[in-house]
């Protein structure tokens, strides 16, 4: 499975890799980064239809932000899961991210136990799908 980390941080790839290590070896798991919005839609426009399953976005981006990636990668692509962080866990951003269509909203630091559920969850329903 194919998840896409959109961050303007690229400290963020080598923690992601480090605490996905185990299921990147495995073959379970494939990461693929981007460090705007921008280059997230363009990821996930160099295949039709996205081999991307699931995008995980910070929320504060310089440029287009995460709630804009959110509505346009949801208005092109609805089946693609999309969960958003932000490094403060406010009320209003929380509300935007859910009514755009956001399947989970974290905040930093990132409890990696909890994603690593959900996307344990996602691989599960793959197998069975």
């Amino acid at each position: 499975m194919k998840f896409l980390v959109v961050d303007d941080e690229k400290d963020v790839e080598m923690l992601f890799r480090q605490k996905f290590r185990k299921e990147l070896r495995n073959g379970e798991l494939e990461l693929v980064f981007a460090f705007s919005g921008q280059e997230a839609l363009e990821i996930l426009n160099s295949s039709n239809p996205p081999d991307v399953v699931y995008v995980f976005s910070d929320i504060n981006m310089p440029g287009m932000t995460g709630i804009e990636l959110l509505n346009q990668i949801k208005s092109e692509h609805p089946e693609i899961n999309v969960s958003m962080i932000s490094a403060y866990g406010d009320d209003e951003n929380y509300q935007k991210a859910i009514a755009s269509g956001a399947k989970e909203f974290f905040t930093k630091p990132i409890d990696f136990n909890h994603l690593k559920e959900e996307i344990f969850q996602m691989i599960q329903k793959e197998k069975e799908g």
